[in-house]
């Protein structure tokens, strides 16, 4: 198949590239080489074998050359930041994939399939339990996303709208949809598009809610990035690396190669078409225990600040249900240790990092993202 990738450059285009290739599939990128990511330009790492296109994804004309001779498309290309450019968000994730579905509806071209890259975000802040109140309600509860108030005191975990005791986390699976900031709308909006567009224009699609994604060429710029970044590049300049909240927050961190697999997958699965899967790592971690693994894989270790600050607008708990994925025969085989392993070794090859740790926190304190909560010390 000839396959065009948008966002091509990027972390998951580029693997996603350099896998189809392998298997013998002729790949064509479109990215803009956003700034922010790619501020040096074209990476070094791309794949020569692949047709390189820069053009943004709003532009139909980019999009009609991009389209030229093509059978499946990949469309991971997005916006993620936690600015406040609303607008932005939806311009280049809603608008980017209505677009591609109006050109494929409107030109006839027939499509193989179209996979769109949403966001374990969709989910919000996921599913939960009381356990004090699950005796005699075993309602689910899914909780609105924490406001500055309650952030501010330092009130990290969700509580019982009846008796006040602590939610209990449970796993979310794709039938949650709870989108509570700029980011998780617009790529809810992508999976409507893709879905029932899709569906009603006989163009075979599939959504991909991706959870956290680690591995090398994660960009070193991009803020957003989380929490693989901030800790190996504090490790690395030899910083004690802030923790926000209190560290005991749950996350769902997946292998790049494992999100690869999922891809390439759901590209000719029967199965696949019309559905929205989870792509996660199995496993809950804490960003607390996150990190003491990052020290030992990485035999480096610093003390870590936790002082109370967060980023206004995160989870405080969340982790996907893979059981959908899992039932088309696929499974993660790669852990968070693998993961700091090779992101550490793709750091060490890197020759001219400044320090834009200091740069992307101070950046985010200038926003208002990260904030301090009276419990300070």
């Amino acid at each position: 198949m000839k396959i065009l990738i948008t966002g091509g450059a990027g972390f998951i285009g580029s693997h996603t590239a350099d896998a189809l290739i392998a298997q013998g599939h002729r790949v064509r990128i479109l990215d803009n080489l956003q700034p922010t990511v790619h501020p040096k330009g074209k990476p070094s790492y791309l794949n020569p074998k692949a047709e390189f296109m820069v053009g943004d994804v709003r532009d139909r004309a980019a999009w009609q050359q991009g389209l030229r001779g093509v059978d499946a498309v990949f469309h991971l290309a997005a916006y993620q930041d936690y600015l406040t450019d609303f607008s932005t968000f939806f311009h280049v994730n809603t608008v980017s994939t209505a677009l591609l579905y109006e050109i494929l509806a409107a030109s006839g071209q027939p499509m193989q399939r179209v996979i769109v890259a949403a966001s374990q975000a969709v989910m919000g802040e996921g599913r939960y339990q009381c356990p004090q109140c699950a005796e005699t309600d075993k309602a689910y509860i899914y909780p609105e996303i924490r406001i500055e108030a309650q952030m501010a005191a330092g009130l990290w975990d969700h509580r019982c709208p009846d008796c006040d005791s602590p939610l209990q986390w449970l796993p979310s699976d794709e039938t949650v949809i709870h989108p509570c900031n700029q980011y998780a709308i617009s790529k809810h909006s992508q999976e409507q598009i893709a879905i029932q567009l899709g569906r009603r224009y006989d163009i075979p699609s599939a959504v991909m809610r991706y959870s956290i994604v680690q591995g090398p060429r994660q960009s070193f710029y991009n803020a957003y990035s989380g929490a693989m970044r901030i800790f190996a590049l504090s490790l690395f300049f030899d910083r004690p690396p802030v923790i926000f909240e209190d560290g005991c927050q749950i996350r769902d961190f997946v292998n790049i190669e494992d999100v690869v697999r999922a891809n390439l997958l759901v590209l000719d699965h029967p199965r696949a078409a019309g559905g929205v899967f989870n792509v996660g790592g199995g496993r809950p971690w804490t960003v607390l225990d996150f990190f003491r693994a990052m020290e030992r894989i990485t035999g480096r270790e610093k003390e870590p600040v936790l002082s109370g600050d967060y980023r206004y607008g995160d989870t405080r708990h969340i982790f996907s249900d893979i059981t959908r994925l899992q039932n088309l025969g696929w499974q993660p085989r790669r852990g968070v240790e693998e993961s700091i392993a090779a992101y550490w070794d793709y750091l060490q090859q890197q020759q001219d990092l400044d320090d834009i740790l200091a740069f992307a926190e101070k950046h985010m304190k200038r926003l208002g993202v990260i904030r301090s909560s009276r419990k300070n010390p």
